[in-house]
């Protein structure tokens, strides 16, 4: 399966609602149609802050992420979307208030949920209801969002939900039951309040005989028809006996008789028998081993691969059997039907981690906490339906008696690659191929493409409106800074009372902040309403002057807060710890400032026609990590620059073609101050006057010095307004200045 199929609209189209958007989506695929591949793409080319999380230990490490549980401190049982008191009930159940009091979730934790722009949820279809009402609840809870479906987290659903349903037991099911139509997670409540966009890939890599792609889809359906089985039956062979070096895999109901199967099978092989144990360092939880601790292997076992082949041949896939032709302690060679080369197995290393935000680097990271490294195969002359999900099969021998399962008979088959490799040791009763009612009603929900093409620009207008108004939200440098008061009760500082009382008013300036821009936020939304009647010009001005009035209280009112603490804690004892979280705040309120300048390109980019592509790149600047060096005594003493070389550098930076935006970005420094070193090299002509101030500004300055010929920077701003920054003033008095050199 390649690992981006640029062909694939379907595909292509998916990914771009998840970076171009904040739709969730649910993915879902026929079998071998590439979710695994999706995944991966999203993990790698998406510029959000994500998580990936698995209902089993066993799936979130083959996906690449956590368990729902260990990511959400959800603990294990029954979660009661009810605000009732559950005295009456025993046992592990919990509802909206009993349900915080059993967490036991970390500053930190909390500091990476609130930053979360993207949750995936691989295997979604063993995802009951009430777990994903408890995320739900969870992610309002701590982002202090509670009218918002998951706190504002966009969500990535991938699953089949033709394959096996989640599990609820009969005694869980009576209590859920009074509050969900079905386990299944489309009937979690919030699933009502914020329905996903149905897509699913439809390009088959797996199969390519369409006959039996059809059976495949009839079976999924519920639409099977007799002639089908009757096609299926002429696979029907119940004394079959596979010959060695066939490759045929049998599939069956229960993990016993599978075990059986191995064990047998390789107890009859001669020669001796190697045991090879799993290394693990660090924390690896036995429940959720992706392969064998103690692995068998004798001479011409067996063997399937269970994870993708990660070198550069490509020489092995998840399901891929073979035969092991020479077996030592040092080294096991491979051989595969119709391949003359053997291959050398190589051990793989799976990793346990678990995600932290990253505060320097304004991103969500993967900490290792243990890896386990062993072969990836296992024993493969039998094994059971349920474990074959996700596997590709070229030969397989369906044994599953008269125990077959709804939903069973489409997942075995659907492992075969085509019906010419199939075996059924026992026939295929109508009434096992079954679809549950309540998922073909929610698939049914699944657009035209022309309609989800539509759906997806319509999708884009509404991300780039809601990144501009979250771009002026102050709830999460508000929580930062209601976390750092609430922390002085497990402090010990000189004078600690006064430490709280700034703290405190520095909190209620950004409940000002806030208070002013939430008003703002309503003027803009009025304003997006009409903005295409003049192009966006005079919702571009009037973000231009929110962002210079919001940079300029942001720095009055907290940053010179914050660097008169700083100054004044730094030279008393036992604050080093303390002084270094000043500066982390310090750091946020730097960033708070880059975030509002990035908003006047995307506004920028607005006005021009048609641009919605270059827009998008803009609005992706403002979502991208925005790193912030901390910078203080207590940091790594490097060596001082020379007085002038910063400036320098600006402009050596500003000559090879990079905006001041980006300039500022790359040197973890404000617009404003970027944008002071460019005027003053407008005194010495190597900045143009243009590249700093457009020419309706510099008449409007050029006129007010005219008037007020002794009037100093300050005052000149003062008169001109919020709409012209100090810096545009300095520069346009040193082109004065140049300009009277020249004459």
């Amino acid at each position: 399966m390649p690992a981006f199929d640029s062909f694939n609209t379907i595909f292509q189209t998916a990914a771009a609602f998840i970076n171009q958007t904040i739709q969730h989506l649910f993915l879902t695929c026929k079998a071998g149609t590439g979710k695994t591949t999706f995944l991966r793409y999203i993990k790698e080319h998406s510029f959000k802050k994500m998580a990936v999380v698995a209902p089993t230990g066993v799936a979130s490490i083959n996906a690449g992420g956590v368990t729902i549980h260990s990511l959400f401190q959800i603990p294990p049982g029954i979660y009661l979307p009810s605000q009732r008191s559950l005295e009456n009930f025993d046992g592990n159940i919990y509802n909206n208030h009993t349900l915080f009091k059993q967490m036991r979730m970390s500053a930190d934790k909390k500091e990476l949920l609130r930053e979360l722009d993207l949750l995936i949820i691989d295997e979604v279809s063993m995802v009951r209801a009430d777990l994903l009402d408890a995320i739900d609840t969870v992610l309002r809870y701590i982002r202090s969002q509670p009218l918002i479906p998951f706190g504002g987290v966009q969500l990535l659903y991938i699953g089949d939900l033709f394959q096996l349903p989640p599990v609820a037991i009969s005694d869980e099911w009576q209590l859920l039951k009074n509050f969900y139509r079905s386990p299944f997670f489309f009937d979690a409540h919030v699933i009502q309040q914020a329905p996903p966009l149905y897509i699913e890939l439809k390009k088959i890599y797996r199969q390519s005989d369409d006959t039996f792609i059809n059976i495949l889809n009839n079976i999924r359906n519920n639409c099977c028809t007799e002639s089908d089985l009757t096609h299926l039956h002429k696979y029907y062979k119940p004394g079959f006996t596979s010959q060695q070096k066939e490759n045929f895999i049998t599939l069956t109901s229960h993990n016993d008789k599978a075990i059986a199967i191995n064990q047998t099978e390789l107890k009859k092989l001669p020669g001796k028998s190697y045991q090879f144990k799993a290394e693990i360092n660090g924390e690896f939880n036995e429940r959720s081993f992706p392969a064998e601790g103690l692995l068998q292997l004798k001479k011409d076992a067996q063997v399937m691969f269970i994870k993708n082949d990660s070198g550069e041949s490509r020489r092995y896939y998840n399901g891929k059997i073979g035969t092991i032709d020479s077996i030592n302690e040092e080294a096991i060679k491979i051989k595969f039907p119709n391949e003359t080369t053997l291959l050398t197995l190589e051990k793989e290393t799976w990793k346990n981690i678990r995600y932290h935000y990253h505060k320097e680097k304004d991103r969500v990271d993967e900490e290792e906490l243990g890896t386990f490294k062993q072969y990836p195969v296992r024993l493969a002359w039998a094994i059971t339906i349920h474990k074959s999900q996700g596997l590709t099969f070229d030969k397989a021998i369906i044994d599953a008696g008269a125990s077959f399962a709804a939903g069973q008979v489409y997942v075995a088959l659907s492992r075969l690659t085509s019906l010419s490799g199939l075996v059924l040791k026992s026939r295929i009763d109508p009434q096992c191929i079954h679809t549950d009612d309540r998922v073909l009603e929610f698939v049914s929900n699944e657009l035209p493409q022309d309609i989800l093409h539509q759906t997806l620009q319509k999708e884009q207008h509404q991300y780039i409106r809601y990144s501009i108004l979250q771009g002026f939200g102050w709830e999460k440098l508000l929580t930062v800074l209601q976390d750092h008061l609430d922390g002085y009760q497990q402090r010990n500082l000189p004078d600690t009372a006064a430490c709280i009382t700034w703290a405190e008013e520095l909190v209620e300036k950004t409940k000002e902040l806030q208070e002013t821009s939430s008003k703002f936020k309503k003027q803009l939304e009025q304003l997006f309403e009409h903005a295409e009647e003049d192009h966006y010009k005079h919702l571009s001005e009037r973000i231009a002057a929110a962002v210079n009035y919001f940079t300029k209280e942001t720095e009055e009112k907290l940053g010179v807060s914050l660097n008169n603490h700083i100054e004044t804690m730094e030279i008393k004892s036992k604050t080093k710890k303390y002084v270094r979280e000043l500066y982390e705040l310090k750091n946020q309120v730097e960033r708070r400032k880059l975030q509002l300048q990035n908003l006047v390109n995307i506004s920028n980019a607005m006005l021009e026609r048609g641009n919605t592509e270059g827009v998008l790149k803009a609005v992706e600047a403002l979502q991208k990590p925005l790193m912030i060096a901390i910078n203080d005594k207590h940091s790594i003493v490097k060596k001082k620059a020379q007085k002038g070389d910063t400036q320098r550098i600006s402009l050596q930076l500003f000559k090879k073609g990079n905006s001041i935006m980006e300039i500022a970005r790359q040197r973890s420094l404000t617009f404003g101050t970027i944008e002071g070193h460019l005027a003053g090299f407008v005194t010495t002509g190597e900045v143009d006057i243009s590249d700093i101030v457009d020419e309706i500004k510099l008449g409007k300055i050029l006129a007010m010095m005219e008037e007020n010929p002794a009037t100093t920077s300050s005052e000149l701003k003062k008169h001109l307004g919020d709409d012209f920054s100090y810096n545009q003033v300095k520069a346009v008095m040193n082109y004065r200045a140049l300009r009277s050199e020249n004459t």
